[in-house]
């Protein structure tokens, strides 16, 4: 979904063209969204990945994505109460990706490299919130970050 989201927005500013379900079924959101939408928080995430961060985010029955963009989400199974997780969708301007996938003419019907080479300048933004599942749904831990333009600006001002 936050693939999805993110490919209809920057459709909507002609960075990406064609249908977005099939750009993202396709794997060219990836360009821009190169990441998972978030990971289980603590020690095992970030000091283990090279020993356990297969056995946090997935199960024995959920593996891995070998697909690019996918393939880099470390957290892919059913969330259950009491799991402290982040949230934190991006949208990405990687100059160095950008060249090579424009030079292998990769995705060129759901991209289009000239509109994104405009972009190259902006860099990126993630938005991140770290988020509790309780039983009966989730909390955002601590003070939400600015979302909207309108919160954005407003804390920028003051």
């Amino acid at each position: 979904m936050a693939a999805k989201i993110i490919a209809g927005g920057l459709k909507d500013l002609g960075i990406m063209k064609g249908d977005v379900d099939e750009a993202v079924a396709a794997g060219a959101h990836a360009l821009f969204f190169p990441h998972g939408l978030g990971h289980m928080m603590g020690l095992d995430v970030h000091d283990l990945e090279g020993l356990g961060e297969n056995n946090v985010g997935y199960t024995d029955h959920l593996k891995r994505s070998e697909q690019f963009g996918l393939a880099y989400l470390r957290m892919g199974r059913e969330l259950e109460p009491g799991f402290v997780i982040t949230n934190e969708p991006g949208c990405y301007f990687i100059p160095a990706l950008i060249e090579l996938w424009k030079g292998e003419k990769k995705y060129t019907q759901f991209i289009d490299y000239q509109k994104a080479e405009s972009y190259l300048g902006f860099g990126g933004v993630r938005i991140e919130d770290d988020v509790l599942i309780t039983d009966n749904g989730s909390r955002v831990l601590g003070t939400p970050i600015p979302k909207t333009v309108e919160e954005v600006e407003t804390t920028m001002q003051g």
